[in-house]
């Protein structure tokens, strides 16, 4: 029987983020409704004659909580009107392959279960966020809409007897005693559905000639016993002939293994150093959800993610797909380097610059304006394959690179800096900071560089002078949709192109995290290989 049940209290902290409603897991947990208030949130923001008898999908990282809250999302789900949920097996599914099967089933949407790259486990965060039907994050418009509904929600509907058996492959049929009958459970194997859609955009035959053949190359690919695991095992070694041995920490973990499922150089740092000793000529590492990845070559040379779409964008031909369909544009985010606009340049090819925040790219993605995409923050995409940023997508980007040029990955990025030249790129995380100092410390910040005595200035660092060319609080004007996004950070332009970035984070948990990025560019080529390992990953302050 499905019921309504009264809203205890609206909750006013539900605002989602650039990636969903992020918490600890003893907020949805202590907190009475918690969950239930910002899932009849989502299914409220949807029309009802839109949800009625409609496909959703539903899937998670497999982190802690992420069954309990399938449980609750399937029972509002009935109780709302929904026709249909797609779910992965075991609950599990990871954020590109989520996209890829709400393209595939043309579902309405789709409910994602995950903190992506934050720690899980009992102690861990919990997230959960809401993808529209062309499988990309929500836009703005729809999210605003959800959290004004959590802050006046006052009851949920639920069908609390209902149960789905998530760890069978199986079609489940309910008839229930309300209006909205049948309600159907569909649980697959996204697995299969995500390899069917990249042996559609790459030279699979080519791939396992490289990893399986004659003069194959030695890979390891760290799955931090997220997500990813499933699909590594099944298409890097099962298909693509790597031996088994190749991919490592593959099994889901409710906790990750009590590791950080983050790709980078300080919490993926048994991957460096197992590649350092020079055995594996190609290594990589995926966080919790999948979306983000890490590239590392032989004896450790570590990839910067700015560079990786780059030199992906350099080489993009060497991707079947791109062969047939051409290049439409390249995108990044704000923060991120702009190694990848010195190569928009060189072809010819529109750069955009977004907000951070990977529903940007979808619109472009949508408008048919973007074919490659990325972010400094580790995550790479393509245009009209998923919408969502895809770390296994990125490995065989690359994997198709080295097949193509049969050069190792270091000689690859050298030859890339000698042609466009190199952006140092760092940045720098304070995590957890009081949000009041935080504000009031980038208010400060602004009024400085906004006053006019700050144009010109010019900073020596070492032998190199900067001078200030422009600075401003960076806005973004949508080209498809004419919609202006204000104050997504503060930029300090030079006139060679180099830049320093301030911005507030909306990926934490708690508190603020306020990120401080530094992208200094070089062309003289007596200057560029000074420290090719100078472009790190983040700092932790």
């Amino acid at each position: 029987m499905c019921k309504l049940r009264s809203v205890f209290t609206p909750y006013p902290d539900q605002r989602p983020g650039t990636s969903g409603l992020r918490k600890k897991v003893f907020v949805f947990q202590s907190k009475r409704n918690y969950l239930q208030n910002f899932v009849q949130s989502i299914y409220s923001s949807i029309d009802l004659l839109d949800r009625q008898g409609s496909t959703m999908v539903v899937g998670g990282d497999g982190r802690y909580f992420n069954q309990t809250a399938i449980e609750i999302i399937v029972q509002m789900a009935a109780a709302n009107g929904v026709g249909r949920l797609v779910i992965g097996h075991h609950g599990i599914m990871s954020t590109p392959a989520v996209s890829c099967v709400i393209r595939k089933y043309k579902a309405i949407g789709g409910i994602v279960l995950t903190a992506s790259h934050n720690p899980g486990g009992r102690e861990g965060d919990f997230g959960i966020k809401f993808n529209t039907a062309n499988g990309g994050p929500a836009q703005d418009a729809v999210t605003n809409r959800i959290f004004q509904i959590s802050r006046t929600i006052e009851e949920y509907a639920i069908c609390p007897e209902l149960r789905v058996d998530l760890a069978t492959l199986s079609k489940q049929k309910f008839d229930l005693e309300n209006k909205f009958k049948p309600f159907t459970v569909e649980i697959v194997d996204s697995v299969e559905s995500y390899a069917n859609m990249l042996r559609n955009i790459f030279d699979f035959a080519a791939l396992k000639e490289l990893l399986s053949g004659e003069n194959h190359i030695k890979i390891q690919l760290d799955a931090m016993h997220g997500v990813m695991g499933p699909y590594v095992k099944r298409i890097l070694c099962e298909e693509l002939g790597s031996p088994a041995n190749s991919a490592i920490n593959c099994v889901p973990l409710q906790d990750f293994g009590g590791q950080h499922p983050d790709p980078n150089l300080t919490y993926a740092a048994d991957l460096v150093e197992t590649m350092r000793g020079g055995q594996y000529d190609f290594g990589a590492a995926f966080d919790g959800d999948g979306d983000r990845n890490m590239i590392l070559g032989k004896h450790g040379f570590f990839v910067n993610p700015s560079d990786s779409v780059a030199v992906i964008a350099a080489n993009v031909f060497s991707i079947p797909y791109f062969q047939h369909t051409g290049v439409r544009g390249y995108a990044r985010s704000m923060p991120t380097s702009a190694a990848l606009d010195n190569v928009a340049r060189a072809t010819k090819i529109e750069l955009y610059e977004t907000p951070t925040g990977w529903k940007f790219f979808g619109n472009l993605m949508d408008a048919g304006k973007l074919s490659l995409c990325g972010e400094e923050s580790f995550g790479t995409g393509s245009a009209d394959h998923i919408r969502e940023k895809d770390g296994l997508w990125a490995v065989l980007a690359w994997l198709s690179i080295l097949a193509t040029r049969k050069q190792s990955v270091e000689d690859i990025i050298k030859d890339h800096w000698q042609t466009f030249g190199r952006n140092f790129f760092t940045k720098y995380d304070y995590e957890e900071v009081d949000l009041d100092a935080a504000i009031q410390m980038m208010e400060d910040l602004e009024l400085m560089i906004l006053e006019k005595a700050f144009m010109g200035q010019r900073f020596a660092v070492g032998e190199k002078l900067y001078q200030v060319e422009k600075a401003d609080n960076f806005e973004y004007t949508d080209p498809v949709d004419g919609r202006i996004c204000r104050n997504q950070g503060l930029r300090i332009i030079f006139t060679d192109g180099s830049r320093i970035i301030y911005r507030l984070s909306g990926t934490g948990s708690m508190g603020a995290t306020v990120r401080v990025y530094i992208d200094s560019y070089e062309k003289d080529p007596d200057k560029i290989f000074r420290d090719p390992q100078a472009s790190l990953t983040p700092g932790k302050r």
